[in-house]
Protein backbone atom coordinates (compact mmCIF):
# COMPACT_ATOMS: atom_id res chain seq x y z
CA UNK A 1 0.00 0.00 0.00
CA UNK A 2 1.63 3.51 -1.09
CA UNK A 3 0.48 6.51 1.24
CA UNK A 4 0.96 9.99 0.58
CA UNK A 5 1.47 12.63 2.57
CA UNK A 6 -1.66 14.36 0.92
CA UNK A 7 -3.86 13.23 -1.63
CA UNK A 8 -5.19 15.83 -3.92
CA UNK A 9 -6.97 13.32 -6.64
CA UNK A 10 -9.47 12.28 -4.29
CA UNK A 11 -10.10 15.96 -2.94
CA UNK A 12 -10.31 17.13 -6.52
CA UNK A 13 -12.73 13.98 -8.08
CA UNK A 14 -15.90 15.10 -6.58
CA UNK A 15 -15.82 18.67 -7.28
CA UNK A 16 -14.59 18.28 -10.49
CA UNK A 17 -17.70 18.70 -12.70
CA UNK A 18 -18.32 22.35 -10.43
CA UNK A 19 -15.00 23.73 -10.93
CA UNK A 20 -14.74 23.00 -14.46
CA UNK A 21 -17.95 24.84 -15.04
CA UNK A 22 -16.70 28.01 -13.03
CA UNK A 23 -13.60 28.17 -14.81
CA UNK A 24 -15.53 28.10 -18.19
CA UNK A 25 -17.57 30.75 -16.87
CA UNK A 26 -14.81 33.07 -16.26
CA UNK A 27 -13.10 32.06 -19.79
CA UNK A 28 -16.26 32.95 -21.46
CA UNK A 29 -16.68 36.68 -19.41
CA UNK A 30 -12.58 37.20 -19.10
CA UNK A 31 -13.02 38.97 -16.28
CA UNK A 32 -9.71 37.31 -14.88
CA UNK A 33 -8.89 39.75 -11.59
CA UNK A 34 -10.56 41.18 -8.91
CA UNK A 35 -13.98 40.10 -10.32
CA UNK A 36 -17.07 38.65 -9.12
CA UNK A 37 -15.75 34.79 -8.09
CA UNK A 38 -12.83 37.23 -6.09
CA UNK A 39 -15.84 39.34 -4.79
CA UNK A 40 -17.75 36.68 -3.54
CA UNK A 41 -15.01 34.60 -2.24
CA UNK A 42 -13.89 37.42 0.03
CA UNK A 43 -17.08 38.21 1.47
CA UNK A 44 -17.78 34.22 2.34
CA UNK A 45 -14.56 33.50 3.49
CA UNK A 46 -14.27 36.49 6.11
CA UNK A 47 -17.92 35.39 7.47
CA UNK A 48 -16.75 32.18 7.66
CA UNK A 49 -13.53 33.21 10.04
CA UNK A 50 -16.13 35.69 11.43
CA UNK A 51 -14.14 38.76 11.01
CA UNK A 52 -15.80 41.78 8.94
CA UNK A 53 -13.63 42.28 6.16
CA UNK A 54 -11.36 40.35 3.71
CA UNK A 55 -9.23 40.64 0.69
CA UNK A 56 -7.83 37.83 -1.39
CA UNK A 57 -3.88 38.63 -2.12
CA UNK A 58 -2.23 36.56 -5.10
CA UNK A 59 0.45 34.60 -2.37
CA UNK A 60 1.37 34.16 1.23
CA UNK A 61 4.07 36.53 1.65
CA UNK A 62 2.60 39.69 0.02
CA UNK A 63 -0.16 39.28 2.48
CA UNK A 64 1.68 39.74 5.54
CA UNK A 65 4.08 42.09 3.29
CA UNK A 66 1.06 44.08 2.57
CA UNK A 67 -0.52 44.15 6.82
CA UNK A 68 2.96 45.23 8.03
CA UNK A 69 2.51 48.05 5.63
CA UNK A 70 -0.27 49.01 6.12
CA UNK A 71 0.37 48.89 9.60
CA UNK A 72 2.94 51.48 8.63
CA UNK A 73 5.36 48.98 10.04
CA UNK A 74 8.97 49.70 8.53
CA UNK A 75 12.69 50.48 8.50
CA UNK A 76 14.36 50.79 12.33
CA UNK A 77 10.88 48.69 13.79
CA UNK A 78 10.77 45.41 15.48
CA UNK A 79 8.22 42.39 15.56
CA UNK A 80 8.29 39.63 17.85
CA UNK A 81 7.35 36.40 15.78
CA UNK A 82 8.78 32.44 16.49
CA UNK A 83 11.56 30.92 14.52
CA UNK A 84 9.67 27.53 13.91
CA UNK A 85 7.93 28.91 11.00
CA UNK A 86 7.81 28.59 7.53
CA UNK A 87 10.30 31.63 6.33
CA UNK A 88 7.46 33.37 4.96
CA UNK A 89 6.88 34.82 8.31
CA UNK A 90 10.44 36.87 8.93
CA UNK A 91 10.54 37.45 5.10
CA UNK A 92 8.04 39.30 5.07
CA UNK A 93 8.82 41.47 8.46
CA UNK A 94 12.46 42.00 6.52
CA UNK A 95 10.93 42.63 3.33
CA UNK A 96 9.38 46.49 5.16
CA UNK A 97 12.90 47.03 6.37
CA UNK A 98 11.94 45.50 9.93
CA UNK A 99 13.77 43.49 12.67
CA UNK A 100 12.28 39.62 13.18
CA UNK A 101 12.33 39.29 17.03
CA UNK A 102 12.61 35.37 18.01
CA UNK A 103 11.01 33.74 20.99
CA UNK A 104 11.09 30.20 21.70
CA UNK A 105 8.12 27.73 21.32
CA UNK A 106 6.13 26.00 24.20
CA UNK A 107 7.65 21.99 24.37
CA UNK A 108 3.70 20.86 24.16
CA UNK A 109 2.25 22.58 21.67
CA UNK A 110 4.85 23.71 19.63
CA UNK A 111 3.72 27.23 19.21
CA UNK A 112 5.11 30.76 20.27
CA UNK A 113 5.43 30.61 24.37
CA UNK A 114 3.52 33.87 25.04
CA UNK A 115 5.37 33.83 28.71
CA UNK A 116 8.65 34.65 26.64
CA UNK A 117 7.12 37.80 24.82
CA UNK A 118 6.96 40.68 26.95
CA UNK A 119 10.82 40.22 27.83
CA UNK A 120 11.35 40.84 24.08
CA UNK A 121 9.77 44.16 23.75
CA UNK A 122 11.52 47.00 23.57
CA UNK A 123 10.88 50.70 22.25
CA UNK A 124 11.19 49.70 18.92
CA UNK A 125 8.84 46.88 18.90
CA UNK A 126 5.28 47.65 16.80
CA UNK A 127 4.00 44.09 16.81
CA UNK A 128 3.16 40.68 17.62
CA UNK A 129 3.54 37.91 14.99
CA UNK A 130 1.85 34.64 16.04
CA UNK A 131 1.78 31.64 14.05
CA UNK A 132 -1.20 29.53 14.48
CA UNK A 133 1.20 26.57 13.52
CA UNK A 134 -0.38 22.69 12.39
CA UNK A 135 -3.78 23.70 12.45
CA UNK A 136 -3.93 25.44 16.61
CA UNK A 137 -4.21 28.92 17.84
CA UNK A 138 -1.67 30.44 19.82
CA UNK A 139 -2.89 31.47 23.07
CA UNK A 140 -4.51 34.38 22.12
CA UNK A 141 -6.01 36.20 25.23
CA UNK A 142 -2.76 36.63 27.05
CA UNK A 143 -1.01 38.00 23.85
CA UNK A 144 -3.66 40.74 23.27
CA UNK A 145 -3.81 41.42 27.01
CA UNK A 146 0.25 41.98 26.19
CA UNK A 147 -0.39 43.67 23.42
CA UNK A 148 -3.75 46.24 24.43
CA UNK A 149 -0.81 46.82 27.59
CA UNK A 150 1.99 48.10 25.13
CA UNK A 151 0.22 49.47 21.94
CA UNK A 152 1.40 46.94 20.01
CA UNK A 153 -0.59 45.73 16.91
CA UNK A 154 -1.28 41.40 16.33
CA UNK A 155 -1.04 40.00 13.07
CA UNK A 156 -2.17 36.19 13.20
CA UNK A 157 -0.38 33.80 10.18
CA UNK A 158 -2.87 31.60 10.26
CA UNK A 159 -1.49 30.07 7.06
CA UNK A 160 -2.36 26.34 8.64
CA UNK A 161 -5.49 27.20 10.89
CA UNK A 162 -8.61 27.49 8.30
CA UNK A 163 -11.18 27.02 10.64
CA UNK A 164 -8.95 26.29 13.95
CA UNK A 165 -10.74 27.50 17.00
CA UNK A 166 -10.04 29.49 20.27
CA UNK A 167 -12.32 29.48 23.25
CA UNK A 168 -15.08 29.51 20.58
CA UNK A 169 -14.27 32.32 18.11
CA UNK A 170 -11.98 31.55 14.67
CA UNK A 171 -8.27 31.82 13.85
CA UNK A 172 -8.65 35.14 11.56
CA UNK A 173 -10.88 37.27 13.87
CA UNK A 174 -8.67 37.30 16.80
CA UNK A 175 -5.94 39.94 16.03
CA UNK A 176 -5.78 43.06 14.46
CA UNK A 177 -5.17 41.48 11.11
CA UNK A 178 -4.82 37.61 9.86
CA UNK A 179 -3.09 36.06 6.80
CA UNK A 180 -4.38 32.57 5.31
CA UNK A 181 -2.29 30.97 2.93
CA UNK A 182 -4.13 28.80 0.16
CA UNK A 183 -1.80 26.40 -0.64
CA UNK A 184 -2.55 23.57 -2.63
CA UNK A 185 -2.11 21.45 0.38
CA UNK A 186 -3.72 23.28 2.68
CA UNK A 187 -7.03 22.67 4.60
CA UNK A 188 -8.44 25.12 2.12
CA UNK A 189 -6.26 24.90 -1.17
CA UNK A 190 -6.22 26.68 -4.55
CA UNK A 191 -4.59 25.30 -6.99
CA UNK A 192 -1.77 27.87 -7.60
CA UNK A 193 -1.11 30.59 -5.42
CA UNK A 194 -3.10 32.81 -3.54
CA UNK A 195 -3.95 33.85 -0.21
CA UNK A 196 -6.26 35.79 2.08
CA UNK A 197 -6.26 38.66 4.90
CA UNK A 198 -9.25 39.20 7.06
CA UNK A 199 -9.25 41.89 9.50
CA UNK A 200 -12.33 43.68 11.40
CA UNK A 201 -10.72 47.62 11.57
CA UNK A 202 -12.02 49.07 8.20
CA UNK A 203 -9.26 51.68 7.63
CA UNK A 204 -6.51 48.14 7.46
CA UNK A 205 -8.95 46.82 4.93
CA UNK A 206 -8.77 49.69 2.90
CA UNK A 207 -4.96 50.53 3.08
CA UNK A 208 -4.81 46.78 2.37
CA UNK A 209 -6.79 46.56 -0.93
CA UNK A 210 -5.25 49.73 -2.39
CA UNK A 211 -1.61 48.37 -1.63
CA UNK A 212 -2.33 45.06 -3.18
CA UNK A 213 -3.45 46.85 -6.57
CA UNK A 214 -0.78 49.37 -6.99
CA UNK A 215 -1.99 51.69 -4.25
CA UNK A 216 -4.71 52.87 -5.96
CA UNK A 217 -9.18 52.82 -4.94
CA UNK A 218 -10.01 53.74 -8.63
CA UNK A 219 -7.65 52.76 -11.39
CA UNK A 220 -5.02 55.03 -12.56
CA UNK A 221 -5.11 57.34 -9.65
CA UNK A 222 -2.50 56.15 -6.99
CA UNK A 223 -2.41 57.12 -3.48
CA UNK A 224 0.43 55.06 -2.13
CA UNK A 225 2.78 52.92 -3.16
CA UNK A 226 1.56 49.47 -3.82
CA UNK A 227 2.26 46.27 -5.44
CA UNK A 228 0.61 43.92 -7.91
CA UNK A 229 -0.83 41.39 -5.97
CA UNK A 230 -4.23 40.83 -7.01
CA UNK A 231 -5.81 37.62 -6.55
CA UNK A 232 -7.15 35.72 -10.07
CA UNK A 233 -11.02 34.74 -11.05
CA UNK A 234 -9.56 30.73 -11.57
CA UNK A 235 -8.42 30.63 -8.09
CA UNK A 236 -11.50 31.99 -6.46
CA UNK A 237 -13.29 29.84 -8.44
CA UNK A 238 -11.53 26.87 -7.40
CA UNK A 239 -12.00 28.32 -3.32
CA UNK A 240 -15.82 28.23 -3.76
CA UNK A 241 -16.10 25.30 -5.03
CA UNK A 242 -14.08 23.84 -1.88
CA UNK A 243 -15.22 26.25 0.89
CA UNK A 244 -18.55 24.76 1.49
CA UNK A 245 -16.79 21.71 2.50
CA UNK A 246 -13.92 22.94 4.65
CA UNK A 247 -15.90 22.30 7.80
CA UNK A 248 -16.70 18.90 7.16
CA UNK A 249 -13.14 18.38 5.92
CA UNK A 250 -12.05 19.59 9.39
CA UNK A 251 -13.81 17.67 11.19
CA UNK A 252 -12.67 14.24 9.55
CA UNK A 253 -8.93 15.59 10.12
CA UNK A 254 -10.60 15.63 13.38
CA UNK A 255 -11.34 12.55 13.53
CA UNK A 256 -8.00 10.89 11.47
CA UNK A 257 -6.01 12.58 14.72
CA UNK A 258 -7.98 11.23 17.30
CA UNK A 259 -7.65 7.34 15.26
CA UNK A 260 -3.84 7.92 15.09
CA UNK A 261 -3.76 8.80 19.03
CA UNK A 262 -5.51 5.81 19.95
CA UNK A 263 -3.43 3.89 18.22
CA UNK A 264 0.07 5.27 18.49
CA UNK A 265 -0.66 4.93 22.65
CA UNK A 266 2.03 3.07 24.49
CA UNK A 267 4.72 4.19 21.26
CA UNK A 268 7.59 5.65 22.05
CA UNK A 269 6.49 8.57 19.86
CA UNK A 270 4.81 11.72 21.38
CA UNK A 271 1.02 12.47 19.80
CA UNK A 272 -0.01 16.19 19.09
CA UNK A 273 -1.90 18.19 22.01
CA UNK A 274 -4.96 19.99 21.86
CA UNK A 275 -5.19 22.96 24.02
CA UNK A 276 -8.07 23.19 26.14
CA UNK A 277 -10.49 25.13 25.02
CA UNK A 278 -8.94 25.01 21.30
CA UNK A 279 -9.88 23.34 18.04
CA UNK A 280 -7.02 21.83 16.43
CA UNK A 281 -8.06 21.43 12.88
CA UNK A 282 -4.99 19.26 12.34
CA UNK A 283 -3.53 21.25 8.86
CA UNK A 284 -0.84 18.28 9.98
CA UNK A 285 -0.81 15.58 12.21
CA UNK A 286 2.90 16.03 13.63
CA UNK A 287 4.78 13.44 15.68
CA UNK A 288 7.75 14.17 17.98
CA UNK A 289 10.16 10.55 18.22
CA UNK A 290 13.30 9.59 18.55
CA UNK A 291 15.42 9.10 15.40
CA UNK A 292 13.25 10.51 13.76
CA UNK A 293 15.52 10.33 10.44
CA UNK A 294 15.70 6.69 10.80
CA UNK A 295 12.05 6.11 11.07
CA UNK A 296 11.13 8.57 7.94
CA UNK A 297 13.45 6.06 5.75
CA UNK A 298 11.96 2.90 7.42
CA UNK A 299 8.31 4.35 6.42
CA UNK A 300 9.09 5.40 3.16
CA UNK A 301 10.07 1.80 2.38
CA UNK A 302 6.86 0.58 2.99
CA UNK A 303 5.47 3.04 0.65
CA UNK A 304 4.46 5.39 3.64
CA UNK A 305 4.98 9.34 2.76
CA UNK A 306 6.00 11.66 5.20
CA UNK A 307 7.37 15.44 5.27
CA UNK A 308 9.45 17.09 7.82
CA UNK A 309 7.79 21.01 8.53
CA UNK A 310 10.49 22.58 9.39
CA UNK A 311 14.05 21.04 9.58
CA UNK A 312 16.21 24.43 9.92
CA UNK A 313 14.67 27.08 12.15
CA UNK A 314 14.66 30.80 10.84
CA UNK A 315 17.16 32.01 13.56
CA UNK A 316 20.01 29.65 11.96
CA UNK A 317 18.79 29.88 7.88
CA UNK A 318 21.79 31.89 6.11
CA UNK A 319 19.13 34.37 4.76
CA UNK A 320 18.87 35.48 8.39
CA UNK A 321 22.76 35.55 9.73
CA UNK A 322 22.39 38.90 9.63
CA UNK A 323 20.01 38.87 12.86
CA UNK A 324 22.93 37.74 14.51
CA UNK A 325 21.08 34.63 16.49
CA UNK A 326 23.28 31.29 16.81
CA UNK A 327 22.94 27.93 18.06
CA UNK A 328 21.64 27.46 21.41
CA UNK A 329 19.55 30.70 21.42
CA UNK A 330 15.86 28.42 21.31
CA UNK A 331 16.72 25.14 22.56
CA UNK A 332 13.56 24.61 22.54
CA UNK A 333 12.79 25.48 18.97
CA UNK A 334 16.21 23.19 18.05
CA UNK A 335 15.53 20.20 19.65
CA UNK A 336 11.61 20.23 18.39
CA UNK A 337 12.75 19.86 15.11
CA UNK A 338 15.21 17.60 15.45
CA UNK A 339 12.63 14.96 16.53
CA UNK A 340 9.03 15.96 14.63
CA UNK A 341 7.88 14.62 11.53
CA UNK A 342 4.47 15.05 9.59
CA UNK A 343 2.65 11.69 9.14
CA UNK A 344 0.11 11.48 6.34
CA UNK A 345 -3.03 13.64 6.91
CA UNK A 346 -5.73 14.81 4.68
CA UNK A 347 -9.42 14.53 5.03
CA UNK A 348 -10.08 11.43 2.84
CA UNK A 349 -7.74 9.22 4.43
CA UNK A 350 -9.31 6.44 5.40
CA UNK A 351 -9.33 4.24 8.25
CA UNK A 352 -7.11 1.21 7.14
CA UNK A 353 -4.43 3.79 5.84
CA UNK A 354 -4.00 5.16 9.36
CA UNK A 355 -4.14 1.82 10.30
CA UNK A 356 -1.19 1.09 8.50
CA UNK A 357 0.61 3.86 9.34
CA UNK A 358 0.18 3.87 12.23
CA UNK A 359 1.41 0.15 12.80
CA UNK A 360 4.32 0.65 10.96
CA UNK A 361 5.24 3.43 13.61
CA UNK A 362 4.74 0.94 16.37
CA UNK A 363 6.36 -1.58 14.55
CA UNK A 364 9.70 0.58 13.87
Amino acid sequence: MSIPLVNLRKQYAPLKDEIITGIEHVFDGMQLFLGENVQALEKDFAQFCGAKYGVGVSDGTSALHIILRAMGIGPGDEVITVSHTFIATAEAILLVGAKPVFVDIDPVTYLMDVAQVESRITSQTKAILPVHLYGQVVDMDPLMDLASRYHLRVIEDAAQAHGAEYKGRKAGSLGDAAAFSFYYSKNLGAYGECVFVTTNDPELYRRVRMIRDHGSERRYYHDLVGMNARLDEIQAVVLRAKLPHLAKWNQQRRAHAALYNQLLKGSEAITPVEREGNSHIYHLYVLRVPRRDELQAFLKERGIFTGIHYPVPNHLQPAMASLGYKPGDFPVTEQVVSEIISLPMFAELTDEEIKEVAGAVKEF
